[in-house]
């Protein structure tokens, strides 16, 4: 069958729910839960996924007393009977960030050894549960949240930063809960699944392991609230307190999303290729990376015979700088980088979104780049590479109407992308 246009813009859609629908915590959370306790059963949460995760658990568990809160974005919640769900920003917290965390925080207060507390962790949690330590402000964590975002900095040195500025990130959230049982049930959108990563860890002490942040703070000392810079140059390592278990469940990964959009490539005809499910760096440089080895393919058949597909996850960045900003996100960025390779190379189509539903802070999980997106740009009188160079990524594929729209999925497994190599 003929690789046309439309067909290959709907097989990339296919592969992108496919990954999506692998997520879904009303299919793969039940199988993750713990036996029912003996006392009470407390729920909290935090991430874009969490009160849908907060349903599957109910659905679960009809017959189990449930009770306790959990926080996501504005415009994530789902309908829940026993848990309660509240909403905050994301990615910069606000008040409603700082509310939800004295609010978890209070739910876990006064246990027992026969109690449990479920965590429902997953992406988006590190802004949703905002709750400094003593000294610091709100105000001050949005001011490090919005030089964070605007350095470039990877999501572990960013989610290191923010645990030293918190009273529940970093397993105090679990310390908070003794002598009751944690389990935690995350759905990881981070590079590698490090718990410590995901949403900051609110129940995973902080060890050896935590990234340096020495460099970074020495970089935007001169832009940070001056009574920031000592707190946040000094130690932030820990160690688990005694008697505490970590009791850690993933329930959906990057990688588990790419095999599913795999599964859903070889139902299609395609031979798929998985590069890997933490690919980083800025996200221009990875898309003109990326159409180098789709030229490969189509060229030479290597790593792969067309029709094939090159699948890959990972969360790149986009550095800002003090330069202008338009609109848009890393998933468009990087289709923008690999436009401007490209340059209408005939028989490759990319796809490129955020799982979540949203890249960056648009209403887009991504975009789509076909053989003729290069022309349609300069038709419509873009220059693609300036604007790559004023941020404005999501404004171009805007006007060529090749966004992809899904609104929030209410889950979260980082980026996936997707190039079809048709021949």
């Amino acid at each position: 069958m003929e690789w046309t246009d439309t067909r290959a813009r709907r097989v990339l859609r296919r592969l992108f729910d496919a990954g999506v629908s692998s997520a879904d915590p009303r299919r793969v959370l039940a199988a993750h839960l713990p036996e029912r306790p003996k006392g009470r059963c407390v729920v909290v949460g935090a991430g874009k996924a969490s009160a849908l995760m907060a349903q599957a658990v109910e659905e679960a568990w009809p017959d189990v007393p449930l009770s306790g809160v959990v926080v996501t974005r504005y415009g994530h919640a789902a309908a829940t009977r026993q848990i309660e769900v509240v909403e905050a920003a994301h990615p910069v917290p606000d008040e409603n960030s700082e509310r939800a965390a004295r609010r978890i925080l209070a739910a876990v207060q006064g246990l027992g050894p026969d109690d449990l507390v479920l965590a429902l962790i997953s992406g988006g949690g590190s802004s949703l549960l905002a709750l400094p330590v003593e000294g610091v402000t709100l105000a001050d964590k949005r001011a490090v949240n919005r030089l964070l975002l605007a350095s470039g900095a990877d999501i572990g040195l960013m989610n290191a930063v923010r645990r030293r500025l918190s009273a529940i990130k970093g397993g105090k959230l679990a310390a908070a809960a003794a002598p009751a049982r944690v389990v935690t049930l995350a759905i990881s959108d981070v590079p590698g699944d490090d718990p410590l990563t995901i949403a900051s860890g609110p129940t995973v002490p902080v060890g050896a392991e935590e990234p340096d942040i020495g460099a970074f703070v020495a970089r935007v000392a001169g832009d940070l609230p001056a009574h920031l810079v000592p707190l946040l140059a000094g130690s932030g390592g820990g160690t688990p307190r005694e008697g505490e278990r970590l009791d850690y469940r993933l329930i959906a990964t990057p990688v588990l999303a790419l095999r599913a959009a795999a599964e859903a490539a070889r139902a299609e005809g395609l031979t798929p290729v998985i590069l890997g499910d933490a690919l980083e760096g800025e996200a221009r440089e990875l898309g003109t990376a990326m159409a180098g080895i789709a030229r490969s393919v189509r060229r030479h058949g290597e790593p792969a015979a067309p029709p094939a597909v090159l699948l890959s996850g990972g969360e790149t960045t986009v550095s800002i700088g003090n330069g202008p900003a338009g609109r848009g996100g890393r998933n468009t960025a990087f289709l923008l980088g690999m436009l401007i390779a490209l340059k209408g190379d005939p028989g490759i189509w990319a796809l490129a979104g955020d799982t979540d539903g949203i890249d960056g802070t648009e209403d887009a999980a991504g975009a789509i780049v076909a053989p003729d997106s290069w022309q349609r740009a300069l038709a419509a009188g873009l220059d693609p590479a300036a604007v790559l160079a004023r941020h404005d990524s999501y404004s171009l594929f805007e006007a060529v109407g090749d966004l992809v729209v899904t609104g929030p999925t209410l889950t979260n497994v980082n980026d996936l992308r997707a190039i079809l190599i048709a021949g």
